[in-house]
């Protein structure tokens, strides 16, 4: 299923000399194999990246919202191509994959719009006859990471703003998913962007991370990635002083309040909890739930959850895929299975999915009775678990999700304005969803603080971080 790509350098794709393995988490057999980039390859797409960074300057905004509209064109006559490789390569079903892909769509249609809409703007000076001009310019070569759990919507959010603002891009997605990023960089081709304007390589850490953090002409680098890898990052790009961007690991809170919709947060809870089987960092984790509505809460959660057919994304009746590999599997089961030790209740699931002999499946899982010290509570579980406590008031309840070191997303469901700009007010989170999970979208900024990151993808702040600020004095 790879045949037709590769690496993709100065805009071709190039076999390579050396190749790696792609398995399927659904069957666990694999899907092929794909060119695995040596440390020349990487150092031949950076060369393509510096080449092109004239020319891409030379486009000028309107020439590059040009460009960028037919991608997104590209993008939609491709649809079912990228829609089947998402479900394939994740397992993820077929109509969340689908709107993935709208999503990653949508990324090129605004960064289109916002490449023509790089302002500077002009300050009198106090020297006579003098004024400061502040003009934007392209960071320059971008390298750009992206994670295997949306791997269309991710290294949308990066090449788009970068390629709006003249950068130019060495992408290196996640070698779990490495199809739906070559799909991807193939639509770029329709644009018509100068050659080494986008460049994929794919392989070890070795062959590709290793060459990028070491290259001083690479001005930023941006990841979708663990806290961990973030961490170490971060660390790498001090030593040639590269813009970092970094939208890392998250713990969401849910704060269910007594005055809640029950019906309408069960409805749009359940659905969001175990999309893509858990494995979102956006996701709620951590459900705080008013007394006088867990039970409630908990049986309405049980009985949707248990409604939800696991199997084979590409079916378009299952709700539910598998986790990404068998290591996510033990490691979700080893979580649910210590924190029943420690006194947690299972509502519902707590096992590997019934009638599998191969795949990474695990059921729709529901603990009661967490405690804020469990493991299951106090990280991020990528997976199909939902962890519910109680609580009793609202200054409780909002220390409480508070009491975290990530920061990146955050929910409260309720039905009293004042309570909800409290909580808005108050949550420790770069994103804060009130009786709605709705946070992706391309005008809207995405990222966390604290541990869960820095800067933003999407929105017109989205386009910054690929930008320098240069200031001119001048007296005439």
């Amino acid at each position: 299923m790879y045949d037709t790509f590769g690496l993709f350098l100065s805009g071709a794709w190039v076999k390579g000399g050396e190749t790696t393995e792609v398995f399927s988490p659904v069957t666990e057999k694999s899907l092929g194999k794909i060119a695995a980039a040596t440390r020349d390859d990487t150092a031949a797409a950076i060369d393509a990246a510096e080449s092109a960074l004239g020319a891409l300057r030379e486009m000028g905004g309107f020439g590059r919202a040009d460009a960028l509209h037919k991608v997104a064109d590209e993008m939609i006559r491709r649809t079912d191509e990228a829609t089947t490789m998402i479900s394939t390569e994740t397992g993820k079903p077929i109509a969340q994959a689908g709107r993935e892909w709208t999503l990653a769509c949508d990324q090129f249609r605004w960064y289109a719009e916002e490449a023509r809409r790089i302002y500077g703007r002009t300050v009198e000076s106090r020297v006579p006859g003098g004024r400061f001009d502040i003009s934007c310019e392209a960071v320059g070569i971008v390298g750009a990471f992206t994670a295997w759990n949306f791997p269309a919507a991710l290294p949308a959010r990066k090449l788009a703003p970068a390629l709006a603002a003249g950068c130019s891009v060495v992408l290196r997605p996640s070698s779990q998913t490495p199809g739906v990023a070559m799909v991807l960089v193939d639509c770029l081709r329709a644009g018509g962007l100068p050659d080494g304007a986008v460049n994929l390589v794919t392989g070890s850490t070795a062959s590709t991370y290793g060459p990028i953090m070491a290259d001083k002409r690479v001005r930023k680098v941006s990841l979708t990635g663990s806290t961990h890898v973030g961490q170490q990052m971060i660390r790498d790009a001090a030593d040639t002083v590269k813009k970092v961007s970094m939208e890392l690991g998250g713990n969401a809170p849910l704060i269910v309040y007594d005055d809640a919709d029950l019906a309408a947060a069960l409805d749009v809870s359940v659905p969001t909890k175990y999309a893509n089987c858990g494995q979102v960092c956006v996701t709620p984790d951590r459900f705080f739930v008013h007394e006088s509505l867990h039970d409630a809460f908990v049986d309405g959660f049980v009985e949707r959850a248990s409604k939800i057919k696991v199997g084979n994304g590409l079916d378009p009746d299952v709700g539910m895929g598998p986790l990404i590999n068998d290591h996510s599997l033990e490691t979700i089961d080893a979580i649910v299975q210590a924190a029943v030790a420690e006194g947690a209740t299972l509502a519902l699931g707590g096992k590997r999915a019934a009638g599998f002999n191969e795949g990474h499946f695990y059921v729709p899982t529901v603990l009661t009775n967490v405690t804020d010290s469990m493991r299951v509570f106090d990280e991020e579980n990528f997976g199909p678990v939902a962890a519910i406590t109680t609580f009793k008031d609202e200054d409780e309840v909002l220390t409480r999700a508070n009491n975290s070191t990530m920061g990146l997303s955050a929910y409260a469901f309720t039905s009293d304005p004042d309570r909800a700009r409290r909580a808005v007010a108050t949550l420790k989170s770069g994103m804060v969803g009130i009786n709605s999970f709705a946070l992706a979208a391309s005008e809207a900024p995405f990222g966390g603080t604290n541990f869960s990151g820095m800067g933003r993808e999407g929105g017109i702040e989205g386009i910054a971080d690929y930008l320098d600020i240069k200031l001119a004095q001048i007296v005439l």
